[in-house]
């Protein structure tokens, strides 16, 4: 998953508001660890099962938490509906508006049941696939991938061709060649297949299935040609139409780019691997602009950090770009356009963690995720987020 995060305090920026998934949990008594930087198990209870708005009477997307991380100092815990007031008239929220698919389809390999998560649409018509088990209860568990040749059945008689995997020494994901044999009045491809018979990819710690309207952000736009994120860029999930209306009535402008993310890959702990993006002229323009006039350039999601920094140059100038990027963004190599991330929780062993990292510095990102822990935040894609903001003291410092 792209993100993470939960329910939070009621109108008016509290945080006392515990429902639902806090309720009777005590801090420092929850079964979680600190060890070295990140910590070591997420405790069952701070795992968010159900999106904010289900967990209790009035409340929405907007009533999680928000843990602010300013680089070199102590942490700090708001209603994520106090987002406008701990920003700042010329800050640039930089958005991804890439839609969630319906990507889980069930198919049939051999005699065996299995779960096919379509996860990137290459550029030669074939798809980035995993295929999953099921678990029951609309869950499912990891399974080997391949082998090459192997043809997957997919509803209403249309099959994928398994081909290579992904990335050499590896066979979580494969590269599976759509065949239709079945003809269609209407075109018909991936994007028909997922809109007919798919839904949301949907992780064990959930309680329930979710219609494919509670994984889009406010901001998602679908795609033309029918791509999209495999799972939901989360971070963007917690934000309302009027939340943005009081972003932007007190000054914040918001910079839209496109970044198509695949699947999670959690169990494999893997490095992320190229993803299709896009950052339009408009949005290269506001963030530079921005950044001569002393706004900051927050990047909601790692998904946006990954895009824009892809644009931008060693001097931290963006210009419109788009294609397939491969950036890795490490403490090593640091950021140059971006001066704070809004995300959520992550694993303990995510590779998003060293872009964490590279913005905020080690010490903050320690500092946070004790924090999260003390204060019982909740993870993953339906919880609470995480503001970390650059420490202009650090210089290069990535200690």
């Amino acid at each position: 998953m792209s993100g993470s995060g939960a329910a939070g305090g009621g109108p008016g920026g509290g945080v006392g508001g515990v429902v639902g998934e806090r309720a009777g949990l005590v801090a420092g008594g929850n079964g979680g660890a600190i060890s070295g930087l990140y910590i070591t198990d997420i405790p069952r209870e701070l795992l968010a099962r159900v999106p904010a708005e289900q967990r209790g009477p009035g409340l929405g997307r907007d009533s999680v938490r928000l843990l602010v991380s300013p680089g070199g100092a102590q942490p700090s815990l708001h209603a994520f509906r106090e987002l406008p007031q701990l920003l700042r008239a010329g800050d640039v929220l930089v958005v991804n508006t890439s839609a969630t698919l319906a990507a889980a389809v069930d198919a049939r390999l051999g005699g065996e049941d299995v779960v096919v998560h379509f996860s990137t649409r290459g550029d030669d018509g074939r798809w980035a696939v995993e295929l999953r088990a099921p678990a029951g209860r609309g869950t499912t568990r990891p399974r080997p991938g391949g082998p090459a040749g192997a043809v997957v059945e997919l509803p209403g008689g249309r099959r994928l061709v398994l081909e290579e995997p992904l990335a050499a020494g590896a066979d979580r994901l494969w590269w599976a060649r759509p065949r239709w044999s079945r003809p269609s009045p209407a075109p018909y491809g991936v994007p028909e297949l997922l809109r007919e018979h798919g839904r949301p990819i949907r992780y064990a710690y959930t309680e329930r299935d979710q219609p494919l309207s509670a994984y889009q952000t406010v901001f998602a736009v679908p795609s033309a040609d029918g791509s999209g994120s495999a799972e939901m860029p989360s971070a963007g999930r917690p934000f309302t139409a009027e939340l943005v209306a009081r972003l932007v009535s007190r000054g914040v402008q918001f910079a839209p780019l496109t970044l198509h993310t695949g699947v999670a890959s959690q169990e494999a702990h893997e490095p992320p691997y190229p993803e299709r993006y896009a950052v339009p002229a408009t949005t290269a323009a506001l963030v530079n602009a921005a950044r001569a006039g002393g706004g900051r350039v927050i990047a909601v999601g790692t998904t946006a950090v990954r895009a824009l920094e892809s644009a931008a140059d060693e001097r931290g100038v963006v210009r419109a770009a788009g294609g397939w990027t491969d950036l890795v963004v490490t403490p090593e190599r640091g950021v140059r356009a971006v001066d704070g991330l809004l995300t959520g929780l992550h694993e303990p062993e995510a590779s998003h963690l060293l872009m964490l990292e590279a913005v905020a510095g080690r010490a903050a990102v320690r500092l946070g995720y004790a924090q999260a822990l003390a204060r019982l935040c909740l993870w993953h894609e339906f919880g609470d987020v995480h503001l970390l903001l650059k420490d202009d003291n650090r210089h290069g410092s990535h200690c």
